[in-house]
């Protein structure tokens, strides 16, 4: 058997086939439902309004290993949508719908633990019942870290508020993965999809920036973060960024008066940015060894075939592959060089 890169791809998302009529369950609207109006086919609905077209594998663990066994991906790390969040929402009920995701992605991951693991969601507008849940999802359902939006509501990621689930997830080891949501300036942008294809990546940048001017990864060392879509605008305005640091510290440096270069290294980044010339760019700015496949599926702004990106870089040596399809992964994860080993399987990373 051919020896080959273990294919993990840290960025995918799954929702259970069927929930509860949330509006009903809690009393109020702004929850989505989903429409099964033909067989495969879905529409995910807010208060009647169609959000998005869904298909079987969004929800299907069958279908999903056919399309990882196509695309050469042995392992598919889960996590929510985004917009299921419910960050807006009473903190109970955001709880409950929480709870109910993370049951369904450690189902997922029990059943097919050789193909699947699994990233919680929080009720991250109520930092105490988030550490408690992260601490439910890790110690009790099996998972592996959670995945956060870029901003709670009115809170950026460097809010006090916010620290009891980092100081959680740094204790328990847990992974955090962080996905941009509910995009700023939307109401400017109401044609071209503009809020994903300027707010999104606009949002990460927020993040990091966030992360790094309010000194989190000072204060938790051992944290380990990934941000979704390279990073977003970020590593492409480091350098004014940086600039910006050096001249005004005075509005800057006012909480961390680390440089953000410095801080290059202590996150991570998926590779989801469907250009060879920007991966080069970030396996030149921040490492291989800071960088994970990341793919989107199942939805149409993913890489359609996973890794197909880094695959098809001939310019690439055979550690740095091995690094961007599966060894950072497993360092991101928290786990082993073997996890997932297999015949035929190399999990060897650099």
């Amino acid at each position: 058997m051919t020896d080959r890169p273990l294919k993990i791809d840290i960025h995918t998302h799954i929702l259970p086939e069927r929930w509860p009529d949330l509006r009903e369950r809690y009393g109020y609207g702004g929850w989505v439902s989903l429409d099964h109006h033909c067989p495969g086919c879905a529409r995910m609905l807010i208060d009647g309004t169609s959000f998005r077209e869904i298909e079987s594998n969004s929800w299907d663990p069958t279908v999903r290993v056919t399309d990882c066994d196509a695309a050469g991906v042995d392992v598919q790390v889960l996590s929510t949508v985004p917009v299921m969040f419910g960050y807006w929402a009473k903190p109970a009920d955001t709880l409950d719908l929480s709870r109910r995701l993370n049951d369904h992605i450690a189902e997922v991951c029990r059943e097919r633990p050789d193909r699947f693991a699994g990233l919680g969601t929080l009720p991250m507008q109520d930092p105490q019942r988030a550490a408690a849940e992260l601490e439910r999802c890790v110690g009790e359902l099996g998972l592996l870290g959670i995945e956060i939006g870029t901003h709670v509501n009115d809170w950026n990621l460097d809010a006090a508020e916010l620290r009891p689930v980092f100081e959680t997830a740094e204790r328990l080891g847990a992974a955090v993965f962080v996905h941009p949501w509910d995009m700023m300036g939307k109401e400017r942008m109401p044609k071209y999809w503009l809020p994903w294809l300027v707010g999104m990546p606009a949002e990460t940048s927020l993040a990091i920036c966030s992360m790094i001017f309010g000194g989190v990864f000072e204060r938790y060392p051992a944290l380990r973060v990934a941000f979704a879509h390279g990073g977003g605008s970020f590593p492409h305005t480091i350098g004014r960024v940086e600039h910006g640091f050096d001249v005004r510290p005075d509005l800057c440096a006012v909480d961390n008066d680390v440089s953000p270069r410095a801080s290059l290294g202590r996150f991570y980044l998926d590779s989801l940015v469907h250009d060879p010339f920007a991966l080069r760019f970030l396996i030149g700015l921040v490492g291989a060894d800071r960088l994970a496949l990341g793919s989107d599926y199942p939805f149409p702004l993913g890489e359609h075939v996973p890794g197909a990106l880094i695959e098809s870089m001939d310019d690439l040596t055979a550690d740095v592959r091995r690094r961007l399809l599966g060894g950072t992964a497993l360092e991101f994860l928290g786990l082993p060089a073997d996890a997932f080993a297999k015949p035929g399987v190399s999990a060897t990373s650099a």
